[in-house]
This record gives C-alpha cells, structure tokens and sequence, in this order.
C-alpha cells in the first residue's frame, strides 16, 4: 500500500511556523526543522514515525511539542 505524502507542506504552515527552517527544531539531535517537515510530509503522520525517521525529539523530548504542531498543521 502507497504511503501518502503531501506535496506542498510549507502552505499548510502558519506564517509563525515557516520561520528559522534551517534551524535546529531538535537540539539534543541537531536536526533541523524542515528535516522534520520533509518527514511530515513524506508520510511521518506521528511523533513516533518523525521521531524513526528523523531522530528529532528521541533526547530529552523538549522539542515533541513543536513536532506534534507541525504534525496537526501539515496532517490538517
């Protein structure tokens, strides 16, 4: 079975989460935002599915709300 992906997630973003994407979302990882918004979009639908495919939020978790929001926004 096909996996969905979304083919333009930066439009589902709000202004404010379009900010600093080539910054580190995870710091304990250094993983950087649209990393993790790549991920979302090619089908990581869960905090555990990003955190598998990208390693953001597998540290102390300070950042799995962040992850979570980019999740419900893009998934929307």
């Amino acid at each position: 079975m096909k996996q969905e992906t979304i083919e333009n997630p930066l439009a589902k973003l709000p202004d404010i989460l379009k900010k600093d994407l080539d910054s580190n979302l995870c710091v304990c990882n250094e993983v950087v935002k649209i990393d993790i918004i790549n991920a979302i979009a090619g089908g990581a639908n869960t905090l555990d599915a990003v955190t598998h495919e990208t390693y953001a939020a597998d540290g102390n978790g300070c950042c799995a709300q962040q992850v979570e929001r980019l999740i419900e926004c893009i998934w929307a």
